[in-house]
């Protein structure tokens, strides 16, 4: 399309107009400026020479002035039906932007508080402004609507229900986010359907204490205003496939989030054995897929927060991708967690983050398509509310160069409480300006040649790694990537290891890894050095005949 902007009649303020216009370019459309303080009749010659499909206007003086202004634009409209074959956009300080729809002549009104999608949707043929109509509950119609602006994603769960509830309403009315995940607490996640299991001490812990499937419904009802955020939920960490049939009947889940090792004797977030929780994430993975709900392994993350190093952190991403793909995903969110494990430096975390894209986009094709979501490390935030913000916002903006199609917004309130209603809606609107600054345009981070060569080492080392997962597995499947038993050695067996599984039984906990140059990477116990793949492998004392090394 041809827009054609202008800030009108004594109006000098372009910031607004001009960030409109960048939007509409990323979004491969042809800009026309004619500059600040435009008459209206110099403005109404240009619609006709230039032929614009939209014209978008711009005030943002006193709502007083804004009228004489519209009022003009109004009269000329009128009196001309050559003039009113474009679409008419206004942007202007709230008050001016009421005196702007009061007209009835703009097709869209915007006055600095709608979201980002808001705009793009506008470009696209949508409504925009506090009537727009009901936007679509399908996760992919969604971020194809949004996108180069990512849907924004936030958890949500208070210890009281009738406050969960209630936030989760005032979120919805906010418009702040796209996706907001129902956060239960862990009597919830690990034994909703084994009621007389659960504590009631621990009420409430870690999120909201959701007991039956009105209460889920409940929070689907209350959110349907605003923008009628999608919804989903954790999956649960025991009876994931009971979880998963209660999560599509109540709330019409997003997507489902599995892991593929965790959630078991790994980690401690259930006390099901490593073997039998693969076989059921496994089984939980293939029934969204089967109810035709995207698919989220939230696997390497888990890995990197227990300082696995970069490598096995790509490793399992590529190998929980795989999966998702293997049991029947044909819509997955791959999730990016940035600033993990601390002390990571920016340009290796982009080296890292490159590698995994590249990775797991290997796998993509026709029937399997892959969503992009970045967050920041929980753990990455002070405690400091203000700093917190700040290094939200760093994380956000620098993910941006991925390109994604969600932000999983982590609050800068996490490291201190439980964010509120209130800390949900500041996040995410944080949020929001990183990504809108983002969208001007970022530099191309492999163009430092230290990120490029961090990103391509780390490929080859992934591989190398995944590689060997397979050799070792090849006796006991076709397909030892999906097989529960070669996965369950690979940890037992230190192929997949990291130093704070130290005391879990069913993992071996004795790699070593340290921050090197920015980077996490694997060393040597002793000497700090680091050390290859192949080297760290060779020292588990697995023989060339136990992976087939002479073949690779």
């Amino acid at each position: 399309m041809r827009i054609l902007g202008a800030a009108v009649g004594n109006c000098v303020h372009v910031a607004g107009i001009q960030a409109f216009l960048s939007i509409a370019r990323a979004n491969g459309h042809t800009t026309v400026f004619l500059g600040p303080a435009v008459p209206i009749r110099t403005l109404l010659d240009s619609v006709k020479s230039e032929t614009p499909d939209i014209v978008a206007v711009s005030y943002r003086l006193s709502p007083g002035s804004a009228q004489a202004v519209l009022d003009d634009l109004k009269g000329a409209l009128e009196n001309d039906p050559e003039l009113r074959k474009p679409r008419y956009f206004f942007g202007g300080t709230p008050p001016a932007a009421l005196v702007a729809r009061d007209t009835g002549i703009f097709d869209a009104v915007f006055d600095g508080s709608e979201p980002q999608d808001a705009v793009v949707a506008a470009l696209k043929g949508g409504v925009v402004g506090r009537t727009s109509g009901v936007p679509s509950s399908d996760l992919v119609t969604r971020v194809d609507a949004s996108f180069p602006a990512p849907l924004v994603r936030h958890h949500f769960g208070l210890p009281d229900m009738k406050e969960t509830v209630l936030g989760a309403r005032r979120i919805a009315e906010s418009r702040a986010l796209d996706i907001l995940s129902i956060a239960p607490d862990q009597n919830a996640q690990e034994s909703f359907f084994r009621r007389h299991e659960m504590d009631p001490r621990l009420d409430g812990a870690g999120g909201a204490p959701i007991r039956t499937a009105e209460d889920l419904m409940t929070i689907r009802d209350v959110t349907r205003v605003g923008n009628h955020p999608l919804l989903r939920c954790y999956s649960g960490t025991r009876d994931l496939t009971k979880w998963a049939d209660m999560l599509k009947d109540t709330i019409d889940i997003a997507w489902g989030a599995v892991p593929l090792m965790w959630y078991s004797e790994l980690d401690g977030r259930s006390k099901r054995p490593l073997r039998e929780a693969i076989v059921e994430n496994q089984a939980a993975i293939r029934h969204y897929a089967e109810a035709g709900v995207p698919v989220e392994v939230n696997e390497s993350h888990q890995w990197a927060l227990r300082r696995c190093g970069d490598t096995i952190e790509l490793a399992t991403a590529y190998i929980a991708a795989y999966n998702a793909r293997a049991l029947g995903a044909r819509t997955y969110v791959c999730q990016f967690m940035f600033d993990t494990p601390n002390g990571i430096s920016p340009s290796m975390d982009m080296a890292k983050m490159a590698a995994k894209l590249e990775m797991v986009e290997s796998l993509a094709n026709d029937k399997f398509k892959v969503l992009r979501m970045v967050r920041s490390g929980l753990a990455s935030l002070s405690t400091s509310p203000q700093v917190a913000k700040g290094q939200m916002a760093a994380s956000v903006y620098s993910a941006m160069a991925l390109r994604p199609h969600i932000v999983h917004v982590v609050g800068f309130s996490e490291a201190d409480h439980a964010a509120t209603a209130e800390d949900v809606i500041e996040s995410c609107m944080i949020a929001r300006g990183a990504v809108q600054k983002a969208l001007l345009g970022l530099p191309d981070p492999l163009a430092d040649p230290a990120v490029a060569a961090r990103k391509s080492q780390l490929a080859k080392e992934a591989r190398f790694l995944v590689d060997a997962v397979k050799r070792a597995g090849h006796k006991r499947s076709e397909d030892p990537l999906t097989d529960p038993e070669t996965l369950y050695w690979s940890v037992k067996d230190g192929l997949l290891d990291a130093p704070d599984l130290t005391g879990v039984a069913v993992a071996r906990g004795r790699i070593a890894t340290a921050i090197v140059d920015g980077a996490c990477v694997a060393v040597d116990r002793v000497t700090g050095r680091p050390v290859p793949e192949s080297e760290r492998i060779g020292a588990l004392g697995m023989t060339e005949k136990d992976l087939d090394m002479v073949e690779m």
